[in-house]
């Protein structure tokens, strides 16, 4: 179906007013900037419009537009003019079969959803504001070519492009998109909403998952009360086999009903679901990556990051990673590719042992590894050369393996003895089939653990400044009743 117009973006005026320099306003930019995305990827200039709250330029239906794309701000919603437009254009289509996702409101300004139009609130937006990622605050952009903008404008851009590129393709047709990709798709993965801070690294990755063919939900915004948000996440996360959740320094935006943020819900109802698939034997897998730059988090963020890595609860069925953004992309990676293809232990007959110590603390580690190897134990050990994720991998392997565990703590500080515990914590969503016998922590000559706090983890704690073959002697009994 052929339209006169591909693309009709409806302003309020004010949002189009010149800077006094002879600058075009903010809207004609974003006019110029979209039309040179959409004449790339379609290989041909697209006719775009623009239709302010008196312009009569178009048909007073709106019935030869393709796409309408309304820039919402403040000025926008308190505009009559600009609200009847929005609802002339869905009056429009509703008559057709053609309706789907034709209308992809771009927000100048940070409005909340209850601002909104109705016809609206439940669509995507696309944040085209920039907002400093230290202090939250909104700020007019001096420099559309800045570090800033090629971050936050240019990416949400690129987002708005390839969205409408394909609903142009669909009118034009009668394909659906979703047909298109029929051939290229593999699983639902949950993306969980992030604060105002992580909004950049989520489309960043949104948009590589969504190029190699994976649907992502939720794919519309998510309500601004509990009730209906539960409702929704739930059912998303109910069509989905992989949830992510990303969490910076921004506790994130509070709904109605609640005292908790949409970050804090989302992970809590993806471990609801954890259980329940652990229970039914189905497949489902969590990855929660934690920012490492944490210097602006407000005190309420950092208790829930800390209940997230203590809490056994939050962390089930989960891989908890506090990495660079990249490294977590390649874990990430790293699952999909497994596809839910977990590897099946092999049999062990209940004797293997993982002896997990870092690289400076290798010679000391070696008579303890000697008395289990020879009591018959097959001891599993972590490898410490070569890439970062082959690496990981064999951890993973390990850990899937193992019978019992061991932390060697001599060199080690205490971050890397407890990233060590909330590993074997995590286990069971590495795929692991069967319980762990024993698990211990070992101290050694240089160390000073924090004893009681391991015990609470139901880790015995080993004094291993004595005889190597007695200090094992409790724990190997173990494996014997």
């Amino acid at each position: 179906m052929a339209f006169d117009i591909d693309v009709l973006i409806v302003f309020a005026d004010r949002d189009n007013e010149t800077t006094g320099k002879n600058e075009p306003g903010w809207v004609s930019h974003f006019k110029k900037f979209l039309e040179l995305m959409l004449t790339q990827v379609l290989g041909a200039k697209p006719n775009i419009l623009l239709k302010g709250e008196h312009d009569s330029i178009t048909a007073p239906r709106l019935d030869n537009v393709g796409v309408l794309v309304p820039v919402l701000s403040k000025d926008f919603i308190e505009s009559g003019h600009c609200l009847d437009h929005v609802e002339t254009f869905f009056k429009s289509i509703e008559s057709t079969t053609k309706n789907r996702n034709r209308v992809f409101k771009v927000f100048r300004t940070p409005l909340s959803v209850h601002e909104q139009p109705p016809r609206v609130r439940d669509l995507l937006g696309y944040e085209m504001y920039q907002l400093d990622p230290d202090s939250g605050e909104i700020r007019e952009y001096t420099d559309y070519f800045s570090t800033e903008a090629e971050r936050q404008y240019w990416m949400k851009m690129v987002d708005l492009a390839y969205d409408i590129y394909e609903i142009l393709l669909f009118l034009k047709d009668n394909t659906s998109p979703a047909e298109v990709k029929t051939i290229y798709k593999r699983k639902t993965i949950y993306l969980a909403e992030t604060g105002h801070d992580l909004s950049v690294q989520r489309n960043i990755i949104k948009r590589e998952l969504q190029r190699h063919g994976y649907n992502i939900l939720p794919n519309q915004t998510l309500p601004g009360n509990i009730a209906d948000l539960e409702k929704l996440v739930r059912k998303s996360l109910e069509e989905s086999s992989l949830s992510i959740h990303l969490i910076g320094s921004a506790y994130g935006e509070i709904p109605e009903g609640s005292d908790k943020s949409v970050v804090d819900i989302q992970n809590r109802i993806a471990a609801e679901k954890s259980i329940q698939a652990k229970e039914n034997n189905q497949e489902f897998t969590r990855l929660i990556w934690i920012s490492p730059n944490l210097t602006h988090a407000s005190e309420r963020q950092k208790a829930f990051i800390e209940n997230i890595k203590r809490d056994v609860e939050a962390q089930e069925g989960a891989e908890i990673l506090q990495t660079p953004l990249e490294d977590f992309k390649n874990i990430m990676r790293e699952e999909l590719e497994e596809a839910g293809e977990k590897r099946v232990s092999p049999e062990t007959r209940g004797r293997s042992i993982y002896f997990m110590h870092d690289k400076i603390d290798h010679n000391e580690a070696l008579p303890f590894i000697e008395v289990l190897q020879r009591s018959g134990f097959e001891v599993l050990m972590p490898e410490f050369e070569g890439e970062l994720l082959e690496l990981r991998q064999k951890h993973i392997d390990n850990l899937r393996n193992l019978d019992g565990a061991i932390i060697y703590k001599g060199k080690v500080n205490e971050q890397w003895v407890r990233m060590k515990a909330l590993d074997l914590l995590k286990a069971p969503g590495f795929g692991r089939k069967k319980p762990i016998v024993a698990k211990a922590i070992v101290t050694g000559s240089a160390s000073s653990a924090n004893v009681e706090s391991y015990r609470s983890q139901n880790l015995r704690v080993i004094d291993g400044t004595r005889n190597a073959t007695e200090s094992l002697q409790n724990f190997l009994q173990e494996f014997k009743a």
